[in-house]
């Protein structure tokens, strides 16, 4: 047997072994650089965050050190006051507030502070400035004592003051006040490197919109320094209390550190560590790339070796190659290149048996690949189809054996021996093929499982034997369900004389005999419908034509299947009145086997205690149609036509009366013999209507 030789799949897009390691170690190194510059620049940016933070709370300390700073200036300008002698002159005399106001000013402005006072315990007897609020630096003084600090209840800046005594006899102090406006912010923004910003306690209100109001929070709730990078004012910022001298938070200082200085640094490094990355990359790839093609050298003379192999070639001897793997490598490939030249003639030798023992078989043998593509057949398998067996190899094998083609699906798709097999090890399966010259054949193809991408298929030819199997079954398919309707009738009548035979009245035990008798009678009549269904099979049915009155056979019907119907709980309701006593040229004992399998059919899908219709109409006064109705589930959606069909069953057959779908197709075969037609539908009223129509006598 000689096989196809599978085509070799090449890469789309191939690159030498070289370029590969080459660009491998350079990946390699490329990656752990890339990793070591995202962990260095993430260590650099928590670095520089950690000295941003630090900074802002250095700014901060500077800060409030500036402001105790100022305040000590405060006390030392407040005892230069308390000690300066004009002071002690005008204090001496009577006091002039107005005098003293002005020297007050003046003395302020030299020191530059925002406001100077004379007072005595009870009462200022000069300020320098009206608009301080007075009664609460009061308070403050007798609190904290010569230094004081606070932030007035009416909102504005906090204040820093100092008093000093004056020296007896005179009784009386001066203060010193100085106010944390924009001048003195601006002087410890410049002393800290930062902007500094304060805020009076007693009227802050932490509104929800400053970015700065959770460092707020939490310097108020902890009473420590936070810092914290704020991304709404790009900076770094820190906040701390400022207490006065009993411990008493008068203000909060913040300090706002721009956050650019120091994204700025970060970024230069990490530009450097990405420029140092690609230069050591760069000089990686290129000495992997000198080692990589030093390395694929023997690989490649080693792959050309492999391929000479692959396509038969065993002649030349496998070279020696460096390094040590790569040789060993070489010494396996010149065993495997010996071991070949002795399995090709092993095969050689198996393949000329193979092929003496299928051409001497009776069967056709196929073999098949993966997509069911025939690659090979012996001359039997070639005879048995009249074709040339080289015509049948690369076909499609359903494409050579023309299975026949059900109207609902595809043999190949769905019943394919070849794919069951596959999955099951093994399968069988009877088709019907279509020959070149249109001739049908039966034929078994037995299919094993595959191996190595390949089947064997065998067929043989049974369509002599089919023939006489199709025979058979065709009698005993109508034996099995013709019998069963009127047995089943009987039955139920021997069961009912049977329970009731000892308190029945004679009129009902006659009743039950007489259905007994009917069913004799109709398993007679059956014996010859028997017969006449192989006529029907062989086009040998012939029909009596009398004129009938429909509503004998309907009735007739009726009254034949009554113990079924009581048995099911059904009611019938026969209505012709429609046909006026109009007669229908054929054979009435035919019709009524007609309407015997229509309502023997309904009393199978109707539910109990519900009715069977039969009605009647007469259409143009020329056709009479006649419909037995059931409340059944109805038909299965689909071609209708279907149903009348030879061994078609409904879906909702129930299992203790099976059949083998003969019913009606033997009903349409007898009205069509008629010159009429039966259809079914499903009317508005949810319910089953199978239809005949037969042509009336004229009136």
């Amino acid at each position: 047997m000689s096989m196809a030789e599978v085509p070799q799949s090449t890469p789309t897009h191939s690159f030498p072994l070289a370029t590969w390691l080459s660009g491998g170690s350079l990946l390699i190194v490329f990656a752990a650089l890339a990793i070591m510059a995202a962990v260095a620049g993430s260590v650099v940016n928590r670095f520089a965050q950690a000295q941003a933070l630090a900074r802002s709370e250095l700014a901060v300390s500077s800060a409030r050190d500036y402001f105790r700073r100022l305040n000590e200036r405060n006390v030392s300008a407040a005892h230069a006051l308390a000690d300066n002698p004009t002071l002690a002159r005008q204090l001496a005399e009577p006091v002039n507030a107005l005098t003293l106001g002005i020297y007050l000013r003046s003395y302020c402005e030299s020191i530059r502070a925002a406001a100077c006072a004379v007072r005595t315990d009870s009462d200022w007897l000069a300020v320098s400035a009206d608009a301080l609020p007075w009664p609460q630096i009061a308070f403050a003084n007798r609190e904290q004592g010569e230094r004081f600090a606070l932030g007035p209840r009416s909102g504005g800046p906090p204040l820093l003051g100092a008093a000093a005594r004056l020296a007896p006899p005179l009784q009386a102090q001066v203060v010193v006040v100085q106010t944390l406006d924009e001048s003195v912010l601006t002087e410890a923004s410049r002393q800290a490197s930062a902007n500094i910003r304060v805020q009076n306690i007693s009227s802050y209100r932490a509104p929800d919109r400053d970015p700065l109001t959770p460092l707020h929070a939490a310097a108020l709730t902890t009473g420590a320094t936070n810092a914290a990078r704020v991304s709404a004012l790009d900076s770094y910022a820190a906040s701390a209390l400022m207490l006065n001298a009993v411990g008493e938070p008068v203000a909060l200082v913040d300090a706002l550190v721009p956050a650019s200085t120091f994204d700025r640094s970060a970024a230069t490094y990490r530009h450097v560590v990405i420029g140092v990355t690609l230069i050591v990359a760069l000089l990686a790839g290129l000495a992997g790339l000198i080692a990589a093609r030093w390395l694929a050298a023997p690989v490649v003379r080693l792959a050309d070796m492999a391929r000479r192999i692959g396509q038969g070639d065993f002649s030349p001897a496998v070279p020696a190659a460096v390094p040590r793997e790569l040789n060993a490598l070489a010494h396996a490939m010149d065993e495997m290149r010996q071991n070949l030249i002795e399995l090709t003639d092993r095969l050689r030798r198996r393949e000329a048996e193979a092929q003496a023992v299928l051409n001497g078989v009776v069967e056709g043998v196929y073999v098949t690949d993966e997509q069911r593509v025939i690659r090979y057949a012996n001359p039997q398998f070639a005879k048995l189809l009249h074709r040339e067996p080289d015509s049948l190899l690369g076909q499609f094998c359903g494409d050579a054996l023309h299975p026949k083609l059900d109207p609902e699906r595809r043999p190949c798709a769905t019943d394919c021996p070849i794919l069951q097999a596959r999955a099951s090890g093994a399968a069988r399966s009877v088709e019907t093929l279509t020959l070149s010259d249109g001739t049908a054949r039966t034929a078994v193809v037995v299919s094993a499982a595959p191996s190595a991408g390949r089947q064997v298929q065998l067929l043989r030819d049974e369509t002599d034997l089919e023939a006489v199997r199709r025979a058979r079954d065709s009698v005993l398919g109508n034996i099995s369900h013709e019998f069963r309707t009127p047995l089943a009738a009987q039955l139920a009548s021997v069961e009912l004389l049977r329970a009731g035979l000892d308190h029945l009245q004679p009129e009902e035990q006659s009743k039950l005999l007489a259905n007994v008798e009917r069913g004799v009678l109709r398993l007679m009549r059956l014996i010859d419908n028997l017969l006449e269904s192989v006529r029907i099979e062989s086009g040998q049915l012939s029909i009596r034509d009398q004129p009938i009155d429909l509503t004998v056979p309907v009735r007739e019907a009726s009254e034949l299947l009554r113990p079924l119907f009581d048995q099911q709980h059904l009611r019938v309701d026969i209505d012709l009145s429609a046909l006026r006593s109009r007669r229908v040229p054929g054979d009435g004992q035919r019709l009524q086997q007609v309407f015997v399998n229509l309502l023997a059919n309904a009393i199978k899908f109707a539910p109990a205690h519900s009715t069977i219709r039969i009605g009647a109409s007469a259409e143009l006064d020329s056709m009479a149609q006649v419909w037995v109705e059931d409340e059944g589930p109805g038909i299965p959606a689909g071609d209708t036509n279907l149903l009348f069909e030879r061994f078609r069953r409904g879906e909702q057959a129930e299992p203790d009366s099976p059949g083998l779908g003969l019913g009606l197709w033997i009903v349409r075969s007898i009205i069509e013999r008629h010159a009429g037609s039966v259809r079914v539908e499903r009317t508005a009223q949810e319910r089953t209507r199978f239809i005949v129509t037969l042509p009336l006598d004229a009136p």
